[in-house]
Order: C-alpha cells, then sequence, then structure tokens
C-alpha cells in the first residue's frame, strides 16, 4: 500500500513564503467535473488535447485520464514569464505543435490565465491553422489580473491576483513538484 502524499504547511522559495491555497482533493474533484463536461459536450467527436507546457503538465495528465471519448494529445510551450513572479507580456513560441490542426476539434489545456496574452497569442495562432472548433480549458483563472478577455470554455478554479505555485506551476522552475496549489502568504505585499 503505497503512503499518503505529504503536504507541507508552507513552502518557501526566493524568501518568499507560500501557504496552501487550493488541496490535492479539491483539484481531483474539479478535474472530474470538468472532465464529465468535455466528454458530454465533445461526444462523437475525436479532440486533440494540447497542452501548455510547462506549467499544465499535471492537470494535462489528469485530466485527459478522465476523458472516455477518443482522442489525441500533443504539446506546445510558450515563455512569458521567465524568473518573475508577474507576466512579461512577451509571448513567444518555445515548442510548437506535431499535429495537423486543421479541421480538427481543438482542445488547450493551460495550467493559469493571468494577464490574457497567451491565450490571446495561441487563440490568433492556432486560428490561422483552421480548426473545427478551439475550446480552452484553465485550471486557475485571474478576472481581476486580465488584460485581454477571451472566452474560457472550462474554468477550474477563479483565484484572486495573489502568485501561486504548485501542481505545475513554478516560480524559477521551483515547486512545480507540489501536489496542491500553494498562495504567496498574505504577510508577503512585496508581489504583484
Amino acid at each position: 500500500m503505497t503512503a499518503p502524499i505529504e503536504i507541507p504547511n508552507e513552502v518557501e522559495i526566493r524568501g518568499d513564503r507560500f501557504v496552501p491555497f487550493i488541496d490535492a482533493q479539491r483539484i481531483q474533484e474539479r478535474i472530474r467535473e470538468i472532465a464529465d463536461a468535455i466528454n458530454r459536450d465533445l461526444t462523437g467527436s475525436t479532440p486533440i488535447f494540447i497542452c501548455v507546457l510547462n506549467g499544465a503538465f499535471m492537470f494535462f495528465a489528469d485530466l485527459v485520464r478522465r476523458i472516455t471519448i477518443d482522442c489525441e494529445v500533443d504539446f506546445l510551450k510558450l515563455s512569458s514569464y521567465g524568473e518573475e513572479k508577474i507576466s512579461s507580456g512577451s509571448v513567444k513560441l518555445v515548442k510548437d505543435l506535431n499535429c495537423e490542426v486543421e479541421g480538427r476539434h481543438i482542445v488547450l489545456v493551460e495550467d493559469i490565465v493571468d494577464t490574457g496574452y497567451s491565450i490571446d497569442f495561441m487563440k490568433k495562432w492556432i486560428a490561422k491553422k483552421n480548426p473545427a472548433t478551439l475550446k480552452i480549458v484553465t485550471l486557475l483563472h485571474k478576472p481581476s489580473s486580465t488584460k485581454i478577455t477571451h472566452a474560457l470554455d472550462y474554468v477550474g478554479f477563479e483565484i484572486p491576483t495573489k502568485f501561486v505555485v504548485g501542481y505545475g506551476l513554478d516560480y524559477a522552475q521551483k515547486a512545480r513538484n507540489l501536489p496542491a496549489i500553494y498562495i504567496l502568504d498574505s504577510n508577503h505585499d512585496n508581489e504583484q
């Protein structure tokens, strides 16, 4: 029998303290709900699920495991944060897709929609490839940080404008491996 996963009470990265925000069980419950909705909405099609690396990899894996319709997967990678806690606003493609998008149903899976710059970039970029449809799934959304608004088809959790890590999300490549989502401690006001 496997031991339960340890959930630290706090995590320190670069002098910033993070505390638990969304526990692992709640994340999994919400993923099940999103997967159920996608399975219903896309019945009869064979969508391509596209994971936005690196942040969405854990969410993507757990989500796709719950998809019961036929599907394919692919990966793309963008860069917009670097080592900082806020988006640079400059988005560039680092890894392109290997699949043929034209005429296909695309489900784009993001970890977080913050400013909206990345989603804006991806929607325009994928639209040029003529998909049949494009659905956007994000685990987290910060509505009050959004500068460019796009319709999000499936949202796991709406969160405040605080920096979060864990469950794939990082701070300078640290904390992606945490099984829960942590938020910057409210006693640290030096963040965005």
